[in-house]
């Protein structure tokens, strides 16, 4: 049985910093990425950021060069970084660690909030 462990999630006033991460434990498995998604009420999971083996990085339109993304493959472990947080941000954050590229299968994590507000 896989877990990830997702933690970091809070309140922050807008323009402010928040740091995820989300490990992983349990039964040994290679993820072959990593990544962040985000739900708001009403709303379809989106992906926000996510990262390969070999580190290519893809992230959402609406976070570039506002957040970063980062995993240690020898833990199995991915980081978000999150700067000049907007209360567009504000969602439940999920971790997901992918094991086939292909079909998408992979594990979730619990999710943390984020709220963004004054």
């Amino acid at each position: 049985q896989v877990q990830l462990v997702a933690s970091g999630g809070g309140l922050v006033q807008p323009g402010g910093s928040l740091i995820l991460s989300c490990a992983a434990s349990g039964s040994i498995v290679s993820f072959n990425a990593m990544g962040w998604y985000r739900q708001t009420p009403g709303k379809q999971r989106e992906l926000v950021a996510s990262i390969t083996r070999s580190g290519s990085i893809n992230y959402a339109d609406s976070v570039k060069g506002r957040f970063t993304i980062s995993r240690d493959n020898a833990q199995n472990t991915v980081y978000l970084q999150m700067n000049s947080l907007k209360p567009e941000d504000t969602a439940v954050y999920y971790c997901k660690g992918t094991i086939s590229l292909f079909t998408g299968a992979g594990y979730w994590g619990q999710g943390t909030q984020v709220t963004v507000s004054l």
